[in-house]
């Protein structure tokens, strides 16, 4: 933590600002304590003062914390780092280091992705205190996610200005202060700070898989990153579902933002453990701790050649059909993830509890299906890793297709567990988001590669907004014909992966470059 801190503007800063959020949440919990008798209903009460001064400790302890990271010298540390790249040797082996930087953003990452999943564990309750429709409370959701489609842009620019480790902790400092939502008496106040909450776990996964691609050997990096990116969702999953059955009957659903804070300073605690990025380190001029940092990772430090930046900053335009369908496949497989992970599962615990499950019951069944859906993801990283990473991606989609099935069937049937259906969308649609960007970063050449992955990222919130956008407009579908709906865009997606789709299992991302004209090398710095 020492190593990230120096060199900013000012630690005392950070630590202020740490503190003042943490005060402006303790602040709320009065209120909710004292509506215990009212089985804590909030909607409808005044904000007291404590409250109001609470919300001006957030705002200014978030300004603060990032004053206080925020590094000298920013336009020098860009300039030099523009130059910069860092990557492990081909045929480095797997340390400790690794397997404890892998834990640590598992952790982090379901942290990150119990937020936006508790969504749906709260809807009911919403829909219920409030009084209102469910396209109304669909304003929630459509908003958190608006706010990871600006976060996923937000962090993407913070984390080469602050550094990988430091965007994580400014991150986690922001997701404590958008736990005071769990507190918010109006229905407004829930959305604008569920647009908060989805801002800051917005650039979590891109400012994740940065650092991974920097710090894993080459050989290591796509089952690594399917692997942390997989259990950190499906844990994240998980996670939103346990709690929601185990605190949700005796809280009610606002606990499940309250628990922001503890898991928020969680996040803050294991910034210590993760490593500062070199590349970082290099730009700042600190060489000696690079190169410590290089040493634990078996990682080296490459100058670009003239040719690569020109290649970076010459024309980005794609060509050829085979560019234009690979983007267009994983395009609609983007899309497919979006539409069942933000809308079908979104809407999954209000559909059962509408059927007349309990919020605990409902919340139980959902949590035995994310355990089910465990094992699968290190399958999904061994058939990655070992077997294609092409049909890999296509069998997620047909498991995801499966799942789909399931769910008609169990609507039209009027009745029956929805475990297995739910267990066989988690591992499908886990499976596509664990793979599908690492697949886009290992399938288009370096001239396009940044705005291909980009454009793939922004239609997994796509389909999201769109299904929240239906409902808000007042089309309210049921899950059998949502699922129905939801095959025909993931039927083509699979056809078009396993037309477009290439291997790229053992091969060199430098042959890509190749065949689209582009020719480059990298000199040891």
């Amino acid at each position: 933590m020492s190593s990230t801190l120096s060199d900013r503007q000012a630690i005392w800063a950070f630590v202020l600002g740490c503190v003042a959020v943490t005060a402006g949440v303790c602040a709320h919990l009065p209120m909710f304590a004292m509506a215990r008798a009212m089985h804590y209903h909030l909607a409808g009460m005044p904000m007291d003062r404590m409250m109001i001064s609470g919300m001006g400790l957030i705002i200014a302890g978030v300004f603060v914390a990032a004053y206080g990271l925020l590094p000298r010298n920013v336009a020098a540390q860009r300039a030099v780092a523009a130059d910069i790249v860092v990557a492990a040797p081909e045929d480095a082996h797997l340390g400790a280091s690794h397997w404890g930087l892998m834990a640590i953003l598992v952790i982090a990452l379901v942290i990150d992705v119990m937020k936006p999943a508790s969504l749906g564990f709260t809807v009911p309750g919403m829909v219920s205190e409030y009084g209102v429709p469910k396209k109304t409370v669909s304003l929630v959701p459509f908003f958190a996610l608006a706010g990871t489609v600006a976060g996923s842009v937000l962090w993407g620019w913070i984390a080469d200005i602050y550094g990988r480790k430091a965007s994580i902790l400014l991150s986690a400092v922001m997701f404590v202060g958008t736990s005071i939502c769990g507190a918010m008496p109006s229905l407004a106040w829930n959305i604008a700070m569920c647009f908060m909450m989805g801002a800051a776990a917005g650039g979590m996964l891109p400012v994740t898989y940065a650092l991974l691609a920097e710090m894993m050997p080459n050989r290591h990096r796509g089952w690594s990153l399917v692997l942390v990116g997989g259990l950190g969702a499906v844990g994240g999953y998980f996670a939103a579902s346990g709690l929601s059955a185990v605190l949700q009957p005796i809280f009610g659903w606002r606990i499940l933002w309250l628990a922001n804070l503890p898991t928020g300073l969680i996040l803050v605690v294991l910034g210590a453990f993760i490593p500062e990025s070199a590349k970082f380190l290099l730009a700042r001029g600190r060489a000696q701790e690079a190169e410590a940092v290089m040493r634990r990772f078996g990682s080296k430090a490459r100058h670009a050649s003239a040719a690569v930046i020109a290649a970076r900053t010459g024309s980005h335009a794609l060509s050829g059909l085979k560019l234009y369908g690979k983007l267009a496949a994983l395009s609609m497989c983007a899309l497919t993830w979006g539409l069942v992970n933000f809308g079908l599962l979104l809407w999954l615990p209000a559909d059962l509890v509408a059927k007349g499950y309990s919020v605990g019951v409902s919340s139980r069944l959902l949590a035995e299906s994310a355990l089910i859906a465990f094992p699968t993801v290190f399958i999904a990283a061994l058939l990655y890793s070992r077997w294609s990473t092409k049909w890999s991606l296509v069998t997620m989609v047909a498991v995801t297709m499966l799942g789909l099935l399931l769910v008609l069937r169990l609507e039209l049937a009027g009745g029956g567990s929805p475990v297995l259906p739910v267990a066989l969308l988690i591992v499908g649609t886990n499976g596509i988001i664990a793979i599908v960007l690492p697949y886009t970063a290992e399938s288009f050449p370096l001239k396009v590669r940044g705005r291909a992955t980009g454009w793939v990222a922004a239609c997994t919130k796509s389909g999201g907004l769109f299904a929240q956008a239906l409902t808000i407009s007042g089309i309210i579908l049921s899950m059998g014909l949502s699922s129905a709906l939801i095959m025909v865009p993931t039927l083509l997606s699979l056809m078009l992966v396993a037309w477009f789709g290439r291997e790229t299992r053992g091969s060199d991302l430098r042959d890509l470059d190749a065949d689209s004209g582009q020719i480059g090398h990298v000199e040891m710095l």
